[in-house]
């Protein structure tokens, strides 16, 4: 049976697409069948950063009503063999989305993968709720400033009160944050909340920090997830947080500024 983990915030812009996108590649790359599930009905985000929207033919609401099957719907990576994409629609609304449907989906998908991604769109409405509902367990996107964690927090008692494992009262969904577009210098100017801020705010685990940086929107205009840029610090982050989310224990990076050298401190280099 595969582990069905959704990625969601409460606040839009957050990173949540491009960390679905990274953190199922990550997963895929360490060796697990693993599919991501773009729940944003009437958008649709996530092909554009897997580079495959011209491969979109059928959809996640083509599915649910039986208008083609999974083997149709579902996009194969490029770049990695058991990475797969099952995208939104476009044309439809979010009501499109039912509670039957979509568990039809995930057990189907259960059979075959390890993990199974829900990229969640921002909010409270029917695709977030959808794919929050049947989560084992759940990365919380946030960025360090007081909107988007109070947002968070709203999401937090959502899944502790509106989730299957909720209403049924087994093992309470696995929480994990990720906290997204972290700068240092403005955390040291008062500009942006610290991480022991959030982590005081929100009482979840803490997976990862992604550092801000330009490669992050490069790398989606291009249509290629930002983890397969190694080089990259927000790359490295994403390769972290993953190995963490897997049981590795490994030291969190990208937290302070780094010292200037003594060359560049006495001849005032930047």
């Amino acid at each position: 049976m595969a582990k069905i983990v959704v990625v969601t915030s409460g606040k839009g812009g957050v990173g949540k697409t491009t960390s679905s996108a990274s953190f199922a590649t990550g997963l895929a790359q360490k060796g697990y069948k693993t599919v991501v599930i773009d729940f944003d009905v009437g958008l649709r985000n996530l092909d554009l950063i897997f580079n495959c929207e011209r491969r979109v033919v059928y959809d996640l609401i083509n599915v649910i009503n039986g208008e083609a099957s999974l083997h149709q719907a579902l996009i194969k990576d490029k770049r990695i063999d058991n990475l797969f994409i099952l995208p939104a629609s476009q044309t439809r609304d979010k009501d499109a989305l039912n509670q039957e449907g979509v568990q039809k989906v995930l057990n189907t998908l259960s059979e075959t993968y390890d993990y199974i991604v829900c990229d969640s769109p921002a909010g409270i409405e029917t695709g977030a709720l959808m794919a929050l509902y049947f989560a084992d367990e759940a990365i919380i996107v946030t960025n360090p400033e007081v909107s988007s964690v109070r947002d968070s927090d709203r999401i937090l008692g959502i899944l502790q009160s509106k989730s299957r494992r909720a209403e049924t009262g087994s093992e309470p969904v696995k929480e994990h944050l990720l906290v997204t577009r972290y700068d240092p210098r403005r955390v040291s100017k008062g500009e942006m909340l610290s991480i022991e801020d959030v982590q005081d705010i929100l009482s979840v685990p803490l997976l990862g920090v992604i550092p801000e940086s330009k490669t992050v929107l490069t790398a989606s205009n291009e249509g290629c997830p930002i983890i397969w840029e190694e080089k990259s610090n927000a790359g490295q982050a994403y390769q972290d947080a993953v190995s963490r989310f897997l049981g590795e224990d490994i030291e969190h990076r990208f937290l302070s500024t780094s010292r200037a050298s003594f060359l560049k401190r006495m001849f005032g280099g930047h």
